[in-house]
């Protein structure tokens, strides 16, 4: 089967912007059409808490037309038109869905941030794991976060295997950013986050990008926008995952990047899995 996920960062200005960066954006979607996935995950879709308009469902169901949807927004007490996720997968699938709560701080548990589906054989989930903020104001929330989104995932590995995808908001090593030695006490590298993001892995799952490509460098799914050369200078983060439970790791044919071209931000990420 094969999966994409992507941190689209505004499922409105993607589909109904015509500023240039929405033109750009519905070029990676179109994209992300031509491979024809089973499934695709979307984070940061900042929809609404009503979900996605009349008018945003006829431009989705124009474009995918072969395709369900399902969603999950920001809802108060969070912010509006923050966060959020969406799925898209396969009319001839027929997952159960769920909106899980893990007892996360704050207003975290209602920002929309996890959908998963389960299927006869997997669950296949997805997350858009809380920023810690360019002050760290939010780290003590996120530390919290991570180690209950980690059990949470073990607690689905106990019942069947897990694919888990998302903007977890973390690079986990050194030679998962550019510039490691700048970024010491930065949101998305710090200490406390990597370690959550070991811990997560130490309950039985297995970063796909790794598996299959090793220790290579260079290879990126993020480029801040506020910095106009970080793409064109490869200065970019990698925070965007394919995660799968480790017994079935040896079914992961590719996990890679899909080329997003000149648009800063996220890349989509292409997993494809013999499940």
């Amino acid at each position: 089967m094969k999966f994409i996920s992507w941190n689209i960062d505004s499922l409105n200005a993607a589909l109904t912007g015509d500023s240039a960066r929405a033109l750009l954006t519905q070029d990676v979607l179109n994209k992300i059409i031509e491979h024809r996935p089973e499934i695709i995950a979307m984070q940061e879709t900042k929809l609404s808490s009503d979900g996605p308009t009349k008018k945003h469902l006829e431009i989705l169901k124009d474009r995918f037309p072969e395709y369900e949807i399902v969603w999950n927004s920001s809802v108060e007490p969070a912010r509006k038109g923050y966060a959020g996720t969406m799925f898209l997968y396969k009319n001839n699938l027929t997952p159960s869905v769920t909106f899980p709560t893990i007892g996360a701080p704050s207003t975290m548990d209602a920002e929309g941030r996890i959908i998963t589906l389960e299927f006869d054989d997997f669950y296949l989930t997805q997350v858009y794991t809380p920023n810690a903020g360019d002050g760290l104001d939010r780290l003590e929330e996120r530390q919290i976060w991570d180690i209950k989104y980690a059990d949470y995932l073990a607690c689905l590995d106990k019942n069947k295997p897990v694919i888990a995808t998302g903007d977890f908001n973390v690079a986990h090593k050194a030679i998962d950013l550019a510039h490691p030695n700048n970024n010491r006490r930065s949101a998305g590298f710090t200490d406390e986050e990597r370690e959550g993001f070991t811990n997560l892995l130490s309950k039985g799952f297995t970063d796909t990008f790794r598996y299959i490509h090793g220790d290579v460098t260079g290879i990126y799914t993020w480029w801040a926008q506020r910095v106009k050369t970080s793409k064109i200078n490869n200065s970019g983060w990698r925070i965007d995952y394919w995660l799968v439970s480790n017994r079935i790791a040896d079914k992961v044919i590719k996990s890679e990047m899909i080329d997003s071209g000149p648009r800063q931000d996220h890349t989509p990420l292409l997993l494809e899995i013999g499940v």
